[in-house]
């Protein structure tokens, strides 16, 4: 049996004609030859991700989601220059393979890269496949170690310098994701004013050691060896990078993390299986990571907070584009009630603050 990711078919309304395409690759990319056929990654809520075959030849290429889009997200030509730089310092990156901005094409830009072949945990593991609690401790200590390779590598020293401005950096988080929330907020969706203002007046001083910052770190955008599955192949979903400060890099990955003890509401918005037996909670994550990076802080309910609230802006403009007919994916029906649940587990973090 293979727990290899895998594609299926294009979903309604994200398909696009595949003859310009296969004149573009293969006057792009040396040494293709045979017929092109595409399928489409089922998972992930914003760009767009399908597997290209090509001969014998597999790549992968992403595009923009359809519908109203944040004037600086889904920027394919960042991206594609994130990993361009990237890759040979933290190979766990994909190797990008070309790139247009050709509207012509497909109708909007988008990028090639090399096709990372493995495996990568959903909402629940594989059918057969089996972690023991030890496995399960090891991975997520693995995971962190990983994050941690990335953090410390100098953005400077290999041409990133100018990917974003560590300086601020916190300041414009809060200030971008409320304008972004407001800007989609649906008459079903809370309005979050007062946690903006608690994340508003209680922003930490920028870093001190701000580095690269993935901030979509998470289980199901690491690929795992198929030969072990403990061993990290690949990183994933680079759209969101940027230099910044680290503990908010792991606030985002922390964001996503359901511990087994959490509430059956929280549950439910559970999309990775961090609830099997040996898997560290958020607390012990963060002791691991404060421990291995030599970082320290007081108070981590801002970094948790603020995380929080990003994953319901993102939930939120994606169920703007569904409430307003953009998109016909029936799975963004149901991120209204994400947003929901979030606002209350951001309040019961709130109130244990004080």
């Amino acid at each position: 049996m293979t727990y290899i990711d895998s594609p299926s078919n294009i979903r309604q309304g994200e398909e696009f004609d595949v003859s310009p395409v296969e004149t573009y690759l293969k006057d792009s990319i040396p040494g293709l030859s045979g017929k092109l056929k595409v399928q489409q990654y089922p998972s992930g809520y914003s760009n767009l991700t399908y597997l290209i075959e090509v001969g014998e030849s597999k790549l992968v290429l992403r595009r923009p989601p359809f519908g109203t889009k944040a004037k600086t997200a889904h920027d394919m030509g960042r991206e594609y220059k994130i990993l361009s730089t990237l890759h040979e310092s933290f190979p766990y990156c994909p190797q990008p393979l070309a790139y247009t901005e050709d509207e012509s094409i497909i109708g909007c830009p988008f990028y090639v890269m090399n096709r990372i072949e493995g495996i990568i945990l959903r909402k629940d593991l594989p059918r057969g496949m089996h972690f023991s609690a030890n496995d399960m401790e090891q991975l997520c200590k693995n995971m962190i170690d990983v994050q941690l390779e990335l953090h410390r590598i100098d953005y400077e020293k290999i041409g990133l310098g100018d990917l974003g401005k560590p300086q601020g950096y916190i300041k414009r988080q809060v200030e971008g994701w409320s304008k972004r929330y407001r800007a989609a907020k649906t008459p079903d969706a809370p309005d979050f004013e007062e946690i903006m203002t608690w994340l508003h007046n209680n922003q930490p001083a920028d870093s001190e050691q701000p580095g690269i910052i993935h901030n979509d770190y998470k289980l199901d955008n690491i690929v795992l060896d198929p030969s072990n599955p403990l061993n990290i192949i690949g990183v994933l979903d680079w759209e969101l990078t940027t230099i910044g400060d680290p503990l908010m890099d792991l606030g985002a990955t922390l964001a996503y993390w359901i511990n087994r003890d959490d509430s059956e509401e929280m549950q439910l918005i559970r999309f990775q299986p961090t609830n099997l037996e040996g898997a560290l909670s958020r607390d012990q994550l963060l002791a691991y990571y404060l421990e291995k990076s030599g970082l320290t802080v007081n108070d981590f309910s801002f970094y948790q907070c603020c995380n929080l609230f990003r994953v319901a802006t993102i939930a939120q403009q994606i169920y703007y584009r569904y409430y307003h007919g953009q998109t016909k994916d029936k799975r963004f029906a149901l991120l209204v009630g994400a947003v929901q649940i979030i606002e209350k587990a951001i309040n019961s973090v709130l109130q244990k603050h004080g």
